[in-house]
């Protein structure tokens, strides 16, 4: 299959005060040993008071714009996938548009959570490959921290302005959530798109699927308009703004879809996971990641992994792991990279590419 669209450049950022799993244990009944078991989290970064997700968006486009020697001015479409935009609406798009300083150039949203970036990459190979675009911006961008239910004084605690001991109530409150709150961290990754003359370079093929049947098996029960008010006090306290998951449920079907997708967009592209140089899946655990490296029988070294170090990221993930690997070399022309995840919806896919 001719490609038609690559990235020319990528970059990311975090958020700025770096959390340990100790830090996680000051305000709910975990440690370190009961996080990386589960997860292999060692920590996350969250972002301070004030920071937005738009605002971590156009941190890791500038590095994005820089790492392709594309001015801003020159692009000419922004797609952003973010399940936690500033506001309700409007998304976020629009957002970097105006703090990145361009002109009135088309600006979207998508929300498929964690496949977010490889849904993403679909549209804006679409949007290249059908001559809308020519310099695409495209951001996974998230803020998981608003969905955490601490207090002011457990915030302070875990940002690491206070020593203070909080109520053993508090604690025991933000520990219904402790499954939820230790895997997330806040950061954007960012890649610049366009086209390319070079059939043998570029992004090859897709493999993407839904499937709704199961959608509260991870989803947040409130913040939506099947309720009235949309979001009330009641829903408040009983925390119904934290997400709700079945671990079992999100285990298996990331396992069993993710290495069914990798399969699949490599039969479409005519090629086998045997010739892969890389896997980059989304990091949403690394127990996830190691069934789906077991299932497609893929070395060690034939799959990257850094939750360890940054957390759930959502649709940041990808682009994160995929500029740490350009950076350090682990990715070079030429090499055949796939791109796999499975995320609330549920939404799940993988993207082939040849650098």
């Amino acid at each position: 299959m001719q490609a038609y669209s690559r990235i020319y450049g990528s970059g990311f950022v975090t958020g700025e005060r770096k959390v340990s799993n100790a830090d996680m244990a000051k305000v709910c009944d975990t440690s370190d040993e009961w996080i990386r078991e589960r997860s292999g989290i060692q920590e996350r970064f969250f972002v301070n008071e004030g920071t937005a997700t738009s605002d971590l968006a156009v941190g890791a486009a500038k590095k994005a714009l820089d790492d392709a020697g594309v001015k801003a001015e020159e692009i000419d479409y922004i797609v952003v996938a973010t399940m936690t935009p500033d506001y309700y609406f409007p998304g976020v798009g629009s957002l970097v548009q105006a703090k990145l300083g361009l002109t009135s150039i088309p600006a979207l949203d998508i929300r498929q959570q964690c496949s977010g970036f490889v849904y993403g990459l679909q549209v804006a190979d679409a949007l290249i490959r059908a001559g809308q675009a020519k310099k695409l911006l495209f951001i996974g961008a998230e803020i998981h921290t608003g969905f955490m239910p601490f207090s002011k004084q457990g915030w302070d605690v875990v940002m690491g302005r206070s020593d203070a001991e909080i109520p053993q109530s508090e604690k025991e409150w933000n520990s219904k959530f402790r499954h939820l709150v230790v895997l997330f961290g806040d950061a954007a990754g960012a890649v610049v798109m366009g086209p390319t003359d070079d059939p043998k370079r570029g992004l090859l093929g897709f493999a993407l699927h839904s499937e709704g049947k199961n959608v509260e098996a991870l989803y947040v029960p409130s913040a939506g308009f099947a309720y009235r008010p949309y979001f009330s006090d009641e829903h408040f306290k009983e925390g119904r703004g934290v997400p709700v998951m079945d671990g079992r449920t999100v285990f298996k079907m990331a396992v069993t879809k993710m290495p069914e997708a990798v399969h699949e967009v490599c039969a479409k592209a005519g090629t086998t996971v045997d010739d892969l140089h890389l896997l980059i899946p989304h990091q949403a655990n690394l127990r996830i990641s190691e069934g789906v490296q077991k299932a497609l029988k893929l070395p060690d070294e034939k799959v990257y992994n850094n939750i360890q170090r940054f957390g759930n990221t959502t649709a940041a993930t990808i682009p994160i792991a995929y500029d740490e690997c350009k950076k350090a070399g682990r990715i070079k022309q030429g090499d055949l990279v796939c791109f796999v995840g499975l995320g609330a919806g549920f939404h799940w896919g993988a993207a082939l590419m040849r650098e």
